[in-house]
């Protein structure tokens, strides 16, 4: 805030003009440095040059987020002044202009500030008259159709007309930002509602539109809303449904990869346990044949002393041979049992991989039909949106007509009711102008004989003293005729009044049809109403398919956990394949054993005939 009355300062000394005392005590009542502050200057009366300076501070201001100049009045100079100032500013996203009563030049000026702004996100423009003309009000709709960040628009109360709703019309087809749009207590008409309405099928983003107070019927964006819930709702399903299958593929890809470590740990197992049981085995087999050795030379020795020792050494030959052959079937008997034991569980592992395979492919086929499901379910929302839109089009073009043709019969009466008045009106002065011409005539006359008498009596003055009576009952009979001709003024008057009467008449007759076109725009409305407890019957409709939607939304979670049986099903399966591992493991194992206790026992037993042979010594050695 220090910062901000610094720059204020000295932009004023940069003008050339005082400091506004309001401004000075509005900065000093902020907390100084606070970051995302607001800026409060309502009612306060600034100047131009104070506006001015207050732009050159706003241009590369980092302090305030919201700034509100609401109903200060500000003059058209002020406000180009002020406006300038946030054509670069980054950091204000509230601006607040209401009652400033901006005109032509505030709308010039606004609409470069929302076309060059790139920061400010809520703008009110309450109480003004932008919409007074049309050329400037343009102007601000091209600026706000470039702006790509103003998500709030507040236009209540800006003499808006039908024409200025085209151009927002303009707006909203090509804006992709206005969330919010508020245009109460204009004057829109059904034309500038048509037009919005229009465009409001091609913008997607207007989720809120306020219409009232514009002799508009109700609008609606709820589609808008309804579509956007029904993308997120279905993005955030098919989210947790790829998440669990994702969940799903790690944890049997950790199962298979166990059950492959398990294999393998048994085949090294086997492995080492073969090849030490046939290094024991070839230990044991060239023992034996050094015994063998040793016994062939023995007899062989005692061959050549006695020739009678000779079947002997073939039975040892034969019991050799013997031992060889059956050392030879049980190496090749363990080796067909694991050669099979193996093979069994390679088939195992092979069906249980493709039945895991099986059910992925079937999860994603499921995912990929509630996918199409619901994509159909938006295609068909949107359709019956439409139909809607066209169903309250068709029907507000019908009213629109029907209005349009009492409207004109009604100016056909009235233009009728004002020609039998022009008529009545031209009479009446017609009427007024010959009694005023008979009148005029009269009093010329009466002029004209009162000279004349004057005179006769100037002239006849000395002779006729003695006819007096004669001359004051000649003025009485004038006396008579003025009497009887301002009875006929009384009655031309009385005539004047009967015609201001029959006029009167005429305007009441005038106020009864303008009471009776009320009448017939009250019976619209009321039609209108009727219209508009039909779309809350649409909007019933409506209600229905979200229960339907609700619905497959059951169903979507009984799917999933009909899912989650199945996964714990392959949990149990996998158990299954565990505990039959672990049986083979045991079975393996006591085949070692057997072997073990088998070689030992054919190791005894060589021993013991090698020990017991009748050619050694009663001590084991060889004799000599």
């Amino acid at each position: 805030m220090e910062d901000f009355r610094r720059t204020y300062l000295r932009a004023c000394k940069d003008v050339g003009v005082d400091p506004q005392e309001c401004v000075l005590a509005q900065l000093l009542q902020e907390r100084p440095g606070s970051a995302g502050a607001r800026l409060d200057l309502s009612g306060q009366s600034l100047s131009a040059d104070s506006c001015l300076a207050l732009g050159r501070a706003f241009q590369d201001d980092t302090a305030f987020t919201e700034v509100s100049l609401s109903d200060c009045m500000l003059s058209e100079e002020g406000a180009k002044g002020l406006l300038t100032g946030f054509f670069t500013n980054t950091t204000v996203k509230v601006l607040d202009l209401k009652g400033n009563n901006l005109r032509s030049t505030g709308a010039e000026i606004l609409g470069k500030l929302v076309a060059r702004n790139k920061t400010i996100r809520r703008l009110v423009l309450e109480w003004n008259a932008l919409g007074m003309w049309d050329e400037a009000f343009s102007l601000f709709c091209q600026g706000l159709s470039a702006n790509a960040t103003v998500a709030q628009l507040d236009l209540r109360n800006n003499q808006i007309s039908h024409q200025g709703a085209s151009e927002l019309a303009t707006v909203l087809r090509r804006n992709g930002s206005l969330e919010v749009l508020d245009l109460r207590w204009n004057n829109v008409g059904l034309l500038g509602g048509r037009s919005l309405l229009e465009a409001l099928q091609q913008n997607h983003t207007l989720m809120q539109l306020e219409m009232a107070g514009n002799n508009v019927p109700k609008q609606t964006t709820g589609h808008n809303s309804d579509k956007r819930s029904l993308l997120t709702e279905s993005r955030s399903r098919t989210k947790v449904l790829s998440k669990e299958i994702n969940i799903l593929k790690q944890e049997k890809g950790r199962q298979y990869l166990s059950l492959m470590e398990t294999i393998d740990r048994q085949r090294d197992e086997m492995g080492r346990s073969s090849r030490s049981t046939s290094v024991h085995v070839g230990q044991l087999q060239e023992a034996l044949n050094e015994r063998k050795s040793t016994i062939n030379a023995l007899t062989a020795k005692r061959s050549r002393r006695r020739g009678r020792r000779w079947p002997a050494s073939d039975g040892v030959l034969r019991e050799g041979k013997l031992l060889r052959d059956l050392q030879n079937g049980t190496e090749s008997n363990t080796q067909l049992r694991n050669k099979q034991q193996i093979f069994e569980l390679k088939q195992e592992l092979t069906n249980t991989t493709a039945e895991l395979k099986l059910r992925l492919v079937q999860a994603e086929d499921r995912l990929e039909m509630e996918k199409r499901r619901s994509k159909q379910a938006l295609e068909d929302m949107d359709a019956l949106r439409q139909k809607e839109v066209e169903h309250v089009n068709r029907h507000l073009e019908e009213s629109e007509r029907a209005l349009q043709d009492r409207i004109f019969k009604l100016e056909n009466q009235r233009i009728h009711l004002e020609e039998e008045l022009s008529r009545s009106k031209a009479v009446c002065v017609t009427q007024r102008a010959e009694a005023d011409e008979e009148l005029g005539t009269v009093r010329a006359q009466v002029r004209l004989e009162e000279q004349e008498q004057v005179t006769s009596l100037e002239e006849k003055l000395r002779g006729v003293r003695q006819s007096r009576q004669e001359a004051q009952s000649h003025c009485t009979q004038q006396k008579q005729t003025i009497a009887q001709l301002q009875a006929q003024q009384g009655q031309h008057r009385l005539e004047n009044d009967g015609l201001r009467r029959r006029v009167e008449d005429l305007q009441q007759e005038l106020s009864g049809k303008d009471q009776e076109r009320v009448a017939e725009v009250s019976l619209v409305r009321v039609e209108l109403q009727e219209q508009v407890g039909h779309l809350q019957v649409e909007r019933t409709a409506q209600a229905g398919l979200k229960e339907k939607i609700s619905a497959l939304e059951r169903e979507m979670k009984a799917l999933s956990s009909s899912h989650r049986e199945a996964l714990l099903d392959r949990e149990s399966e996998c158990g299954s394949l565990l505990e039959r591992v672990r049986l083979r493991d045991a079975e393996i194992q006591r085949m070692r054993e057997d072997e073990a206790q088998r070689a030992s026992y054919l190791q005894g037993a060589v021993l013991a005939y090698v020990q017991g042979s009748p050619l050694l010594g009663p001590y084991g050695s060889p004799k000599k």
